[in-house]
């Protein structure tokens, strides 16, 4: 009998990759510049809104 969710590695092996819908790393500079950006500017509005 197998079970309903079996497992395709062994045991003593780490979970196989799993392909990823998007990547930072495939992102061009510019992106990532804009991601980070609007990263620190929502993290500042936090702080703003804590401290009013």
């Amino acid at each position: 009998m197998v079970p309903p969710h079996a497992h395709a590695h062994g045991p003593a092996s780490p979970h196989p990759a799993q392909p990823a819908p998007w990547s930072i790393l495939r992102m061009t500079g510019l992106s990532r510049l804009a991601a980070a950006i609007a990263v620190s500017a929502g993290l500042w509005a936090i702080v703003w809104l804590a401290m009013r």
